[in-house]
């Protein structure tokens, strides 16, 4: 399956698209059982919250086979190559992480995931829980990834985009558990707060074409379809 030219324009145009694919609902639980295994378990690297509770463990990749399938599944990297040509890396040192949204937890405030627009890549979210406005789903600003270079400062509530009205335009995503949003790391997005008295479980990938120009094997990425080509004209 690849994303047909309607879902391609879409992406361009507003820089997110949910996927037309989701994981099975075995595929959900395992990712689940594994991910909460390691939450329990502490295993580093991890993240905590001001509490000392583990909400988020870091590099997927090398923690367990089941992760490297969801994340570099043939269904999803045929969507992907719609995106990004034949040749495709998943980028280990961005993202890469899965993460536990607590209860009552807050938002962490519209970002970018790359801030300039020289070497962007593609982020995947996979809900492994229902997202709603109510457990803090994804909140999107349409279009924000065509906005010129934006400092982190810039994106607050007493910032220049807020006078301008663009922060404003933030919309809510809801996802069924299972589902994949793919946006350009341009778009200017955030998870909201977690309401209720449950958890909001996700993972997020981050992938790009082969840099034609390096040359080299690079060790924070790892090749899940094609060829790491190489075009430049030094030779």
């Amino acid at each position: 399956m690849h994303l047909t030219p309607e879902q391609l324009f879409l992406f361009r145009h507003n820089g997110f698209l949910q996927l037309p694919i989701q994981l099975s609902q075995a595929e959900v639980t395992e990712l689940q059982q594994a991910i909460w295994h390691d939450i329990r378990q502490e295993i580093e690297p991890v993240n905590r919250d001001r509490n000392g509770q583990v909400v988020r463990i870091s590099n997927l990749w090398d923690r367990n086979s089941v992760f490297q399938s969801a994340l570099a599944s043939d269904r999803l990297l045929d969507l992907l190559e719609s995106l990004l040509g034949p040749n495709i890396e998943f980028v280990k040192n961005r993202h890469n992480h899965a993460t536990l949204r607590r209860a009552h937890e807050s938002s962490y405030g519209l970002h970018r995931d790359i801030r300039q627009w020289t070497r962007t890549i593609v982020t995947v979210i996979f809900y492994l829980q229902e997202t709603t406005i109510e457990n803090g789903c994804t909140w999107v600003i349409p279009g924000s990834h065509l906005f010129p270079a934006i400092e982190a400062n810039q994106m607050d509530s007493a910032g220049p985009l807020a006078k301008s009205g663009a922060l404003a335009q933030n919309l809510p995503v809801p996802m069924p558990a299972g589902g994949m949003l793919v946006i350009d790391s341009m778009l200017m997005h955030t998870a909201g707060v977690n309401q209720t008295e449950g958890t909001r479980m996700s993972m997020t990938a981050g992938y790009h074409s082969v840099d034609e120009l390096s040359g080299m094997d690079n060790p924070r990425r790892a090749l899940v379809r094609g060829d790491r080509i190489y075009g430049g004209n030094d030779k």
